[in-house]
């Protein structure tokens, strides 16, 4: 008895991989978008750590079939001693589905995401990893091996230049269901708008992000994040190790 009040107490703070018998599609792999779609009438809360202590929280709201709203807030060292260094405002997103996945064609999405991810630069106001800014996005979904397989191709641009770099830029990624607890989300950003291989942020390699998605009980997931296997950021010494711990409630 004691262990069930226990997860049913973490389920109101962590994410299901189902929810009220609806499959909850994935609306991010690690870093970049997909066309899933919260529910209607549904909020999830999300946070993310990564490296020097830092911490992201998200809050995300369904407010219709096809949109879905956010906003972000974090800062740096908020684990560890020291004055934590916050990032200069709250960071807003913002979804839209135009049109449904069928048989033939993908679900097709536009939005915009105003957060980056990693530290942000004062002297350059960016985040260590730009925000996608206004983005479009396609996701298709199939079978594979009896479990779910979805493939994901975007586009973006982001309003993080000051740096001089605006190129418009590309993302693909894919998520893969192993059984009904795990799953793997893979992505390279190509970060055409952060190429310039100042010797501070993108060297022109991309990112390429690998996770490990974990549902327990239907009620939440705890996500392990590898990121920059291509060592495109030279001031780093090792690719990034990040958790992030979601849930999902309905109204």
């Amino acid at each position: 008895m004691r262990r069930a009040r226990i997860i049913a107490l973490l389920s109101l703070l962590l994410w299901p991989g189902l929810s009220g018998g609806q499959d909850i599609q994935p609306r991010k792999l690690v870093d970049c978008p997909t066309a899933g779609l919260l529910p209607k009438g549904s909020f999830d809360l999300e946070i993310r750590t990564f490296s020097g202590g830092g911490l992201l929280a998200q809050a995300s709201v369904g407010l219709t079939d096809r949109l879905v709203m956010g906003l972000c807030f974090g800062g740096g060292n908020i684990i560890g001693a020291g004055k934590v260094d916050w990032n200069p405002r709250p960071e807003a997103q913002i979804k839209y589905r135009l049109f449904e996945e069928s048989s033939l064609w993908p679900a097709v999405a536009i939005g915009f995401d105003s957060q980056g991810y990693g530290s942000y630069s004062d002297s350059s106001e960016r985040y260590e990893i730009k925000s996608k800014g206004v983005y479009g996005v396609l996701s298709k979904n199939y079978t594979l091996w009896g479990r779910p397989l979805g493939l994901h191709l975007g586009s973006n641009y982001s309003f993080e230049k000051k740096d001089g770099d605006d190129d418009i830029s590309f993302f693909l990624g894919l998520d893969k269901s192993l059984n009904e607890e795990l799953s793997v989300v893979v992505e390279y950003d190509l970060a055409l708008n952060d190429d310039h291989q100042d010797g501070v942020f993108g060297t022109g390699r991309g990112y390429f992000n690998l996770g490990l998605r974990w549902n327990i009980e239907r009620r939440f997931f705890f996500e392990l994040d590898i990121k920059n296997l291509t060592d495109n950021i030279e001031n780093l010494s090792a690719f990034n190790r990040e958790l992030r711990i979601v849930t999902l409630q309905f109204f």
